[in-house]
């Protein structure tokens, strides 16, 4: 299972915050952070697999995607959550995986249909998933028609709060989708990460967690736990 440091980039530094609430995030200066300078972080860091959500882009506001280039430069893999609101965006940077988030992709589900590479994220907050308020489960039941290389179950409402996860609400959103699985929101520590393996998740999208130690950095660097 692969272990992927979130980054979120804003102004051209790495923040953090809590719950989606993006007005609040404030330059990330704490923890295992040796600097809130996005090439500066991640050298410290040392990741294999990168997420990027470039809050300028989802925003509407202009791309960092020269930043983005350089920083997905450093590791193995990068996905990209940049907001992308049709098909053609999606190779708009090269040597990422991008992802395609409900939050901003189309209007209707079924427009989702036009996508042909990238990750669907499936966007949660309060339980439901934006913009249509349908259940997760329902969500990815109906992913699985679309030729995404994945989805990644994106808990809005949890990003940053260490909030922990259940083993059986994971594994009955796990057998919702045959496809890879990615999950992010809440990860509080390394039993959280061995749930998401045993319910055969593919992957868990962390940042928190590290900076706290409640998951080894040196899982991080080798990009699964060890």
């Amino acid at each position: 299972m692969e272990l992927i440091l979130a980054v979120d980039l804003a102004s051209g530094l790495v923040v953090h915050g809590k719950s989606g609430n993006r007005a609040d995030y404030r330059p990330l200066t704490w923890g295992l952070a040796p600097s809130a300078e996005p090439e500066a972080y991640l050298s410290g860091l040392g990741p294999r697999y990168l997420y990027i959500a470039d809050f300028e882009a989802l925003e509407g506001r202009r791309p960092q995607d020269d930043l983005v280039r350089r920083c997905a430069a450093m590791v193995e893999r990068c996905y990209l959550d940049r907001g992308i609101r049709s098909p053609a965006e999606c190779a708009a940077v090269e040597g990422v995986t991008p992802i395609v988030g409900t939050e901003t992709a189309a209007t209707a589900i079924e427009d989702l249909a036009a996508y042909q590479t990238g990750y669907l994220s499936i966007d949660v907050k309060g339980g439901l998933v934006l913009p249509w308020g349908i259940p997760p489960a329902e969500m990815l039941r109906r992913a699985a028609a679309f030729s995404f290389e994945g989805c990644i179950l994106l808990n809005i409402g949890a990003v940053g709060t260490e909030r922990g996860l259940d083993r059986k609400e994971l594994e009955e959103l796990r057998a919702c989708y045959p496809g890879r699985l990615l999950y992010g929101g809440g990860v509080a520590g390394v039993d959280d990460i061995h749930l998401l393996a045993d319910a055969g998740f593919d992957g868990a999208i962390i940042a928190t967690a590290v900076h706290r130690g409640t998951v080894p950095l040196e899982w991080l660097r080798r990009g699964h736990p060890c």
